[in-house]
């Protein structure tokens, strides 16, 4: 018997659901559900009515925009399965499930198309350390034959993916499956257990050859097996499993079974292999760096907030117990105290009185406590275990609600979804006064907006945010301004002289002033540039004014009428009539764009981006990413709204971008004219 694996690991396990979009995630979830009965029936994604589509967004665009947690029992024990969204706008949902899972479990097809969003997902599995099997799904539908899938799939995967089943078929028809470790064959039954059957003649020499190769695969972990292969003895069937078990523990290999979870064909394989090989609690808490010691940690991996249970923090439990009114210490020194305890199915919760270690269970009303964070019973809290980052967002509009008295409850709602999603960004634009929502794509932000005019019942309105335009000016002006006003007692008086010139693009404002004599005292020049300044806020086109130098050279005052006021107000005065002579021009900001694609879409990502404006400024392979390749080229903020959309129609949904501000360019003509109309202010 072999003993690498160490034997089977008991006790609660957590496993992810993750895969490329429309790859079959969710009616897996619902086959494993309906097996292990944990719900009556296995109901069809077109049903509307799954586990994983309880929110009425996920109903409306027919996919999951959110991860699903469910709770079930497979030959006594406690195993918690988390459907991950496969489209890229939501993946990052799946990091911090990810980080507190035990296995992942890729579902994948035999669709060349998919194989980049694939990468994306086995890439993460890899920086998360996390082992995985991948469950080749819609077997019945394939054309082409399952190892040469593996082979077309095999560069998504930087470990080999170890083929343990191959299909079983009869006219052409997948009928069954073969179990390359047991030698066995399984014919389906739709929705049921599979029939045991001898494997057929025909296949005998098929399932040998692939079998061998299994082994071979193996062997390079293990010089006894390498050893008895070269000798031609049979290894002892429960060395071969604790091999495959020790080699996923270790990410050595990506197993790899197969069904159709539309019919449950392959999903008590798939059970059992998640029940004799995955790693339990113990590998996942040395794989994050968990405390060692008694204390109890427990790491979030989603939050919720339901319309009457209030706030859920989806956690796993790594080490010790959680009761009910237990104080949790917080990263930097807060607690806070457990109320309510509850084991997931899809909307349903159950109430528990407590759990332990190994349990993934929603705890209630942790109001300070944030998706991704790590919690102890331990005095003083301990180290964060995983930092969730999310990716720069590509996506943004102007949010304001329909009436102005829903102002304070959007703001609120929107702090909610912000807390379930962590990923979204909320800004407020100064210069243009817009309350500015930024996300991973535009379905992404359709779907926070639906929350919040559905959920919420905030009607809101949206828009494309405004770019920071700034004006400056091409040629230099002197000008006098003047502010005299008598209406009884003492009057207003200010007189200036300043003279207004370009500066090179980036600089700024600059003030200096050359005045002698006294002629403006020194206790008004600060009143000039305070005026010069305020003008600056909107010049003649309408748009902050920028690179500018003003210098004050002369001027005059009153001894009684003169104030702090006056000389602003000649300043302002000055600089309204004297920038008109200066060549006023408008400046749009132009970014740095880095565009990550798979290279068969390059030359359209590389067509594309003149056609907003853009220069390109080269592309080459992405380092370490076989198959991809990065971008880069200049473009202007106003053409990159809408980028990502563009990008993904290009790209099967898989490319991104990353931007950055580069500099300011001169913008002319009719985009200058359209700019400025949209600002209120005329051509």
């Amino acid at each position: 018997m072999g003993t690498r694996a160490g034997g089977r690991r008991t006790g609660p396990k957590c496993i992810a659901i993750v895969g490329p979009f429309a790859s079959g995630k969710t009616t897996l979830l619902e086959a494993i559900l309906a097996r292990t009965g944990a719900i009556p029936r296995q109901n069809p994604v077109s049903s509307g009515s799954t586990v994983s589509d309880h929110s009425p967004e996920a109903r409306a665009h027919a996919m999951s925009v959110e991860a699903t947690i469910a709770t079930t029992e497979f030959m006594g024990e406690q195993i918690t399965f988390v459907d991950c969204p496969g489209s890229i706008e939501f993946s990052f949902e799946a990091e911090p499930v990810l980080a507190a899972c035990d296995l992942a479990v890729v579902v994948a097809e035999a669709d060349e198309k998919k194989i980049p969003a694939l990468q994306l997902i086995m890439r993460k599995l890899d920086d998360l350390g996390v082992p995985r099997i991948l469950f080749l799904n819609k077997v019945d539908k394939a054309i082409a034959g399952v190892r040469d899938t593996l082979k077309m799939l095999q560069p998504a995967s930087s470990v080999p993916l170890l083929l343990r089943q191959i299909p079983l078929r009869k006219d052409g028809v997948v009928i069954g499956s073969i179990d390359l470790a047991l030698e066995r064959a399984y014919i389906y039954r739709e929705y049921a257990e599979s029939e045991v059957a001898q494997i057929p003649g025909d296949d005998k020499a098929r399932e040998l050859e692939a079998r061998f190769s299994m082994l071979e695969t193996l062997a390079d972990h293990d010089d006894q097996l390498m050893e008895q292969l070269l000798e031609e003895i049979e290894p002892p069937k429960d060395a071969i499993f604790d091999d495959l078990a020790a080699d996923l523990r270790d990410g050595a290999v990506t197993p790899v079974l197969i069904g159709t979870a539309e019919k449950g064909n392959g999903v008590l394989r798939l059970l059992k292999a998640i029940r004799h090989d995955a790693p339990d609690i113990e590998a996942t808490r040395k794989r994050l760096g968990a405390p060692d010691g008694s204390a109890t940690v427990v790491q979030v991996m989603k939050t919720i907030h339901t319309p009457h249970g209030g706030k859920l923090s989806v956690s796993r439990i790594l080490s010790g117990q959680v009761a009910d009114g237990l104080e949790l210490w917080l990263p930097g020194g807060d607690t806070a105290k457990v109320s309510g305890i509850y084991k997931m199915l899809g909307k349903d919760q159950f109430k528990l009185t407590a759990a332990k270690a190994g349990d993934t269970v929603a705890l209630g009303k942790l109001d300070e406590v944030k998706t991704g964070q790590t919690l102890t019973s331990a005095k003083g809290g301990t180290k964060q275990l995983f930092a969730f980052e999310p990716p720069q967002p590509v996506f943004a509009f102007a949010l304001r609600p329909k009436e102005r008295k829903d102002e304070v409850k959007m703001s609120a709602a929107i702090q909610r979804l912000a807390e379930e999603d962590p990923s979204l960004s909320l800004r407020h634009n100064q210069d243009s006064a817009e309350t500015v929502l930024s996300g991973h794509g535009e379905m992404h932000l359709r779907v926070v907006r639906e929350r919040l005019e559905g959920k919420n019942q905030i009607p809101v309105e949206g828009h494309a945010p405004a770019v920071p335009y700034r004006e400056t000016i091409r040629k230099p002006a002197q000008q006098r301004g003047r502010h005299k006003k008598q209406s009884g007692g003492h009057g207003q008086f200010g007189d200036v002289v300043i003279e207004i010139k370009p500066l090179p693009r980036g600089s700024g404002f600059q003030f200096t002033d050359t005045i002698t004599g006294g002629v403006v005292p020194k206790t008004y020049i600060q009143s000039v540039e305070t005026g010069i300044r305020d003008y600056l806020k909107t010049g003649p086109l309408g748009f902050p004014v920028v690179d500018v130098a003003v210098n004050l050279s002369d001027g005059s005052y009153h001894a009684v009428d003169s104030s702090d006021m006056a000389f602003q107000m000649a300043a302002k005065l000055a600089m309204k009539e004297g920038m008109a002579a200066c060549s006023p021009v408008l400046l749009e900001p132009v970014m740095k764009v880095v565009i990550v694609t798979p290279s068969d879409a390059t030359s359209k990502i590389i067509a594309l981006i003149p056609q907003r404006r853009g220069q390109i400024l080269g592309y080459d392979a992405r380092p370490d990413w076989p198959g991809w390749d990065v971008v880069e080229a200049t473009m202007p903020q106003a053409e990159i709204g809408d980028l990502i959309i563009e990008l993904r129609s290009a790209t099967a949904g898989v490319a991104s971008y990353r931007a950055e501000f580069d500099h300011m360019a001169e913008l002319t003509g009719r985009l200058a004219d359209e700019a400025m109309n949209a600002n209120g202010k005329a051509a």
